[in-house]
């Protein structure tokens, strides 16, 4: 069964193979990280968890049986009760429900673990399998967007009603 951590050190391998084996696949909807990222990448990851040690963001991973990533759920701009909400899995893994699951689990995790009360998301409007993700996950759509020049939509979603995840420590 998969689990969802948040981003280690040590999960840099995977990390780093999950984005290199996914590449192409994830920038047929989502805007490419760019050649820098790759080059960089240790000193990207250093710098993602020295953000994450401010509480300005929080970094997830969904990590399979194997120690594989499937997935990162991350969540950013983190301030007055609220975050933004990114995420991409991986291809061998995409239309399986791991997507709508992780979310789920993020939002009682970010409820729980960080007291948030809202998370904020968007999409481009081709990206179907996202939208259908929010829709499932009990995001409603609030506005219209551009991801880097694309239409999108914008999403919200209260946490007020989100189920603690496991392991969280919240009552419930």
């Amino acid at each position: 069964m998969p689990e969802i951590e948040l981003l280690r050190l040590d999960h840099a391998a995977a990390l780093l193979a999950f984005e290199q084996e996914n590449r192409a696949y994830f920038a047929a909807t989502i805007p490419d990280r760019g050649d820098a990222f790759f080059a960089r990448f240790d000193e990207v990851l250093r710098d993602r968890l020295a953000e994450q040690g401010t509480g300005a963001c929080y970094f997830h991973v969904v990590v399979g049986d194997g120690g594989d990533v499937l997935g990162r759920f991350n969540l950013v701009d983190v301030a007055d009760g609220g975050a933004d909400l990114g995420y991409r899995v991986a291809e061998l893994a995409a239309g399986r429900g791991l997507a709508t699951w992780a979310v789920h689990e993020l939002c009682g995790i970010a409820a729980a673990r960080y007291r948030l009360t809202v998370l904020r998301a968007a999409t481009t409007l081709d990206n179907l399998a996202s939208q259908a993700v929010l829709a499932r996950s009990g995001f409603a759509v609030v506005g219209e967007t551009r991801l880097s020049g694309r239409p999108g939509l914008t999403y919200t979603r209260s946490l007020t009603d989100a189920a603690p995840a496991p392991g969280t420590g919240a009552a419930g």
